[in-house]
């Protein structure tokens, strides 16, 4: 499946507003800076779930194409999950999208398929692969 981001002024203000509550319902907002440019953030949501409570999504990881393969993704995905660990979590949950690209870079994470899905974040994006990451 080839996936390619339009990251026009509508999807950056629905980025931002994402971050923003992330930010308000104590999630974790990252970013990596070239300078003053934003070139790669990630958001890991503040709210436990699952059977026992011990599930954080990571609802965000994106890193611009100019700086993929640069080991800067891997280095986002390191500090959410010791931020997350940090926060007593368990898990970080993934609803990765199904391109090559995506699921080769989870992959060389560690993830793993989900052993529960959560049905909001599948409802969201069902062609979206459920991933988890035991911290």
């Amino acid at each position: 499946m080839n996936f390619i981001d339009e990251w026009n002024d509508e999807k950056k203000t629905l980025v931002i507003q994402s971050m923003q509550n992330c930010i308000s319902c104590r999630g974790i907002v990252i970013g990596a800076f070239e300078g003053s440019d934003l070139i790669g953030f990630a958001c890991v949501e503040g709210e436990f779930f699952g059977t026992n409570k011990e599930y954080l999504e990571l609802s965000y990881i994106h890193v611009s194409n100019k700086y993929r393969n640069c080991g800067i993704g891997k280095k986002i995905f390191d500090l959410c999950r010791e931020k997350a660990k940090k926060k007593d979590a368990k898990k970080l949950y993934i609803g990765a999208h199904p391109s090559v690209e995506s699921q080769s870079f989870y992959k060389a994470m560690g993830c793993t398929l989900a052993k529960e899905i959560n049905k909001k974040i599948f409802d969201r994006e069902p062609n979206d692969i459920q991933l988890e990451f035991a911290l």
